[in-house]
């Protein structure tokens, strides 16, 4: 877990004798809101929570965690960005033939993955005490899987801890929130930040910041792509894969926020040097036309063609 979200911890700590159901985590992209996620768990879980802030990492609740086979936790994920890819055993504990994929890992949480949370919680504690599910990104839960989750948390079973992680928590369904205690994690004083990024020894740590809004994380990714960057900030051009189709758009998009700015008068938030602009009205428009653009380069489309339509709408504006 990162430093800056450390007194995040503490008030989840101060909790633990009137312990929500659901803890909803939510805030920009990379904040470290997922490594939050993890170190809580792992604190829900530990059988020494009154000796520290932070779990001990010795009991044996601490070691199962971390070697990923704690019995009371659960984690769902979309398929294709889980840490872990599924696996099975025979009955015999035997491992299988490695299976045949027929299709792309989904992008989203199914309903398969909440039907088997909800039997797993409806078990008892392997150690008579919490189970734990973490959700992460929330918002990628699928229709039927975000309904079928939403019956858990109105009705959840005894000593069921559900944490929600999301970076967009307005495209959870409202009746989720409102089964979730909210806790916000905001982004942190840039000095601080600064100081974190000049430590992993990152390049134009200044810059990158810049353009990632604040948020280290994603700067600390930035600056480790910065040449991919580079080549789509100085001269965008359509892009033949997925990767650089979904920088193209991002990029697009914070350009169009700085154009924005510059038509009201104020300093861009990404990038310096930004042309003027005259209508803050059509470059507002276009920055919410890339953001849903963004969720789109998830799909399988031509990576060329829609590149090249999302350049043309650019023109078009200057």
């Amino acid at each position: 877990m990162h430093p800056w979200n450390q007194p995040i911890l503490d008030s989840l700590k101060a909790r633990l004798d009137r312990l929500p159901h659901a803890i909803l985590l939510h805030g920009p992209r990379g904040v470290g809101k997922l490594e939050l996620a993890e170190t809580m768990a792992q604190l829900l879980l530990c059988e020494h929570k009154d000796l520290k802030a932070r779990p001990c990492g010795q009991c044996d609740g601490c070691r199962w965690y971390l070697a990923g086979n704690h019995p009371d936790f659960r984690r769902l994920e979309p398929e294709a960005i889980a840490k872990v890819p599924p696996a099975a055993e025979d009955e015999e504990g035997s491992e299988p033939a490695p299976a045949k994929r027929t299709k792309q890992p989904s992008l989203f949480i199914l309903i398969e993955q909440v039907r088997e949370l909800a039997a797993f919680l409806n078990l008892r504690s392997h150690r008579g005490a919490l189970r734990v599910a973490l959700v992460h990104p929330a918002e990628d839960l699928y229709p039927n899987a975000a309904n079928a989750l939403l019956k858990g948390l109105e009705e959840p079973p005894a000593g069921a801890v559900f944490i929600l992680v999301s970076h967009r928590p307005s495209r959870l369904l409202p009746t989720v929130r409102s089964r979730c205690v909210a806790m916000p994690v905001p982004i942190p004083p840039r000095d601080t930040v600064l100081a974190w990024l000049n430590a992993q020894k990152t390049q134009n740590a200044d810059r990158w910041l810049a353009f990632a809004g604040g948020a280290p994380l994603q700067a600390l990714e930035y600056a480790g792509e910065a040449s991919a960057w580079d080549r789509l900030l100085k001269s965008p051009s359509p892009v033949d894969d997925r990767e650089n189709l979904e920088r193209l758009a991002e990029a697009l998009q914070k350009m169009a926020y700085d154009r924005a700015f510059s038509a009201f008068g104020l300093p861009p938030k990404y990038r310096t040097g930004v042309p003027a602009a005259r209508s803050a009205r059509a470059w507002l428009g276009f920055a919410r036309r890339m953001g849903e653009d963004r969720l789109l380069t998830r799909h399988p489309l031509n990576p060329r063609l829609f590149s090249s339509e999302l350049l043309g709408s650019m023109r078009d504006l200057t």
